[in-house]
């Protein structure tokens, strides 16, 4: 494996549910060492994009390697840390033990100190699995990922059911780990955590990519600034710099290409008021890409 060997390569990945193709001839390459967010709603294909990198489940066309090998090779050298939403914990085991048996199934783990410190998990270790909180329960899956000193991370949706300190905390720590050189592949329902830390943001619907970049880049799908105001009815989309225009009630939100003279004619009617001038964020070009 080398730094130029890429972590992911998927080519042509087609994989059909009956008459549906959940991924449709999709192509991905991650760099070793990317922190890549892959977006994309409900259905959109992403955890069967990821259970085809981690070998769980065959394409019916096309192929992916990582690290230059087969999926399932690469995951016995512990090449591959997996953390997935709905991995099941025996329930009656406690932190521990769960812990302490996989340890022994590694070939070169980190130290299990190490582990518990990494996943802040040590005021949980004599807690049974089944009595965890869903935060409580996504740190000890983080754990069991990290576990064997991985150089690739998938983690699906890490930080659903924690709270907003134990989020940082988390955050704080893949920070470390990616300082580390590791790659890390995450999905997230949490936008301003795609944006916050990924170097690349990937977003899939209906099996494909329609957007790959870094957030600055996906976000450009949105336009400039966007300006925001109570306002009547009128067909603002025709002021200058505006390239769209949305209304809920009677609260206005346009796109802008130049918002300073957009700002100049709307402020020009005495019946807007509250306006707001803000900068595309990752959520906008998310929505309107999957529209």
């Amino acid at each position: 494996m080398t730094r130029s060997t890429p972590a992911i390569a998927a080519s042509g990945l087609l994989k059909r549910y009956g008459g549906r193709a959940a991924v449709d001839h999709l192509d991905l390459s991650v760099l070793s060492g990317q922190v890549l967010a892959l977006l994309g709603p409900n259905g959109a294909g992403k955890s069967t994009l990821t259970e085809m990198v981690l070998g769980l489940t065959q394409p019916d066309a096309g192929s992916v390697q990582v690290y230059g090998r087969p999926p399932a090779e690469a995951i016995r050298r512990g090449d591959v840390g997996a953390m997935l939403q709905q991995g099941t914990l025996l329930p009656d085991a406690t932190v521990r033990t769960t812990l302490r048996t996989l340890h022994g199934l590694h070939a070169h783990p980190l130290p299990f100190d190490d582990v518990v410190a990494l996943a802040d998990v040590g005021s949980l270790l004599r807690s049974p699995t089944g009595k965890l909180s869903g935060g409580e329960a996504q740190r000890v899956r983080f754990a069991i990922a990290i576990m064997p000193d991985p150089s690739l991370l998938l983690l699906d949706e890490p930080t659903d059911g924690m709270d907003v300190e134990v989020r940082h905390r988390f955050w704080a720590t893949m920070r470390a780990v990616a300082a580390g050189g590791r790659t890390i592949v995450f999905t997230t329902h949490h936008l301003d955590e795609a944006d916050a830390f990924a170097d690349r943001v990937v977003v899939i619907d209906r099996g494909r990519v329609v957007a790959d970049g870094s957030s600055a880049d996906v976000k450009q799908v949105v336009g400039g600034r966007q300006v925001t105001f109570t306002g009547p009815g009128a067909d603002y989309a025709a002021l200058p710099g505006v390239v769209h225009a949305d209304r809920v009630g009677d609260r206005h939100t346009l796109v802008c290409t130049d918002s300073d003279a957009t700002l100049r004619a709307l402020l020009a009617d005495p019946d807007v008021h509250a306006v707001e001038v803000t900068a595309p964020r990752l959520e906008d070009a998310f929505l309107r890409l999957v529209a």
